[in-house]
């Protein structure tokens, strides 16, 4: 029997981690004929599927009040309690209607469980699901005691109601294993384990057209080499490392492209980033046009290019991220089979590192080997075709939709037994032959839909 799923959180749009993964969740459920639908406060998916509610944005201006007035401080005045419980209630019918109105079987909780960032909305969705005792995932990227800006806060009772609840019918899925060991010692909740994934059964198709206008857009000549920072430009992903690293490597022809926006913790690491790369004589290149989700790709009709438009002409991939709770870029270099710089990150040390992937890695500080390691890749095609070919088979085993879908077919047994068949999959073969495959040609290809 088909399900119609319903996915919550603060935002669907753009590239940021919880998107891409909630897109990579419904195109699995889509594939086996199940209807997935949206609620957010900003929303870049299919319209006739979508139920947008502004206020549900955590940057809405009275939930940025809210917070102002709740994180970093011990106590809350009654009017900062009032607002929040009218906001709740706010949420609470409008989720009320988005379940009614597409007849929702299974709500998927977005991080909007687990993380702060909007606190009416999630007492809202405990309320929710508490009442209507609808079969719910709580599905987990980043817990609060992760981040040093919610450790002091004066929302401690609504973060032990609702961040996360703890309800018979939820079923709580993390991305690592430190995730789930937090999560049971806190909380006493017991979790699953789905790492990121790709769609590794069937290696990526790229259009090239497009790939070279995104390259050409970012100004590089013929004989420059790309070096992709591919995240959001926040403080934790570590960019400097990246100028360091082409400052270290000492050519003319290597230029730093980050692809993803600013803005989601303000611009103050922005403006640094420019500065020290100026101060370096660095080519920092940053996008000032949107990037779209490869599995809707519209943006929001402002996008002009895809994610999947980004990677096909970089030449190396820098990933120097203090903390992930995953690392999705991590994943997508490997799927585009590109060369990468990696820092050795907490969960990457325990639950990737052991897969024994092919990488140069630093351990928080670029050292002169780490360079010479960069510098040897960069200048030896037969290693470069070596690592990625082979990084590529070890994701495949570890990291692709067969992963994924195993997880789901045991939760969604859990909920609705027999009744639903098990979620399988299939290679596809592209629509459009202009596209550039990069496996071996008895390796059926997916066009990624819009």
């Amino acid at each position: 029997m088909k399900k119609n799923i319903g996915f919550v959180s603060t935002r669907f749009s753009g590239i940021d981690g919880v998107t891409l993964e909630s897109s990579k969740w419904a195109d699995v459920f889509e594939k086996n004929g199940h209807n997935c639908f949206w609620f957010g406060g900003e929303l870049d998916r299919d319209s006739d599927k979508s139920y947008l509610v502004p206020v549900a944005h955590f940057q809405n201006e009275q939930n940025k009040w809210i917070n102002a007035q709740v994180m970093g401080k011990k106590g809350r005045k009654p009017p900062v309690t009032q607002a929040i419980h009218d906001l709740r209630s706010l949420l609470k019918v409008q989720l009320h209607e988005f379940i009614e109105y597409f007849n929702i079987d299974l709500l998927i909780a977005e991080n909007v469980l687990t993380i702060p960032m909007h606190v009416p909305l999630g007492l809202a969705l405990t309320e929710i699901i508490a009442e209507t005792q609808i079969p719910t995932i709580a599905h987990h990227h980043d817990f609060y005691w992760e981040r040093v800006r919610f450790s002091v806060n004066a929302v401690n009772d609504y973060l032990r109601m609702s961040f996360p609840p703890k309800l018979d019918n939820i079923k709580h899925v993390v991305i690592n294993s430190e995730a789930q060991e937090q999560l049971a010692l806190r909380t006493g909740i017991s979790s699953i384990i789905i790492p990121n994934v790709l769609d590794f059964e069937n290696p990526p198709v790229m259009d090239i057209g497009a790939a070279r206008v995104f390259r050409e857009s970012m100004g590089l000549k013929p004989d420059d080499r790309m070096i992709l920072q591919p995240t959001r430009i926040i403080q934790r992903k570590g960019i400097e490392h990246a100028i360091e690293l082409i400052k270290e490597l000492k050519d003319p022809r290597n230029k730093l492209v980050v692809s993803h926006e600013a803005g989601d913790e303000g611009f103050e690491y922005v403006e640094w980033l420019k500065e020290y790369a100026c101060e370096y004589n660095i080519s920092l290149r940053l996008l000032t046009t949107r990037i779209a989700d490869p599995w809707c790709n519209n943006g929001n009709g402002g996008a002009r290019y895809s994610l999947w438009d980004v990677y096909p002409f970089a030449d190396f991939i820098t990933y120097p991220s203090l903390y992930e709770g995953f690392g999705n870029a991590f994943l997508e270099a490997i799927y585009f089979k590109k060369p990468m710089l990696i820092n050795r990150y907490s969960t990457f040390i325990r639950d990737i590192e052991p897969q024994g992937f092919d990488l140069a890695v630093m351990d928080g500080f670029l050292s002169r080997k780490t360079v010479q390691c960069v510098k040897e890749i960069m200048d030896s095609p037969k290693r470069r075709e070596q690592m990625v070919n082979y990084n590529y088979e070890v994701a495949a085993r570890h990291y692709s939709y067969s992963v994924l879908r195993n997880r789901l077919n045991d939760i969604m047994s859990y909920f609705f037994g027999d009744s639903v068949k098990q979620l399988s999959g299939q290679a596809q073969s592209p629509k459009n032959k202009d596209y550039l495959n990069i496996e071996p040609p008895q390796t059926l290809q997916k066009r990624f839909a819009n």
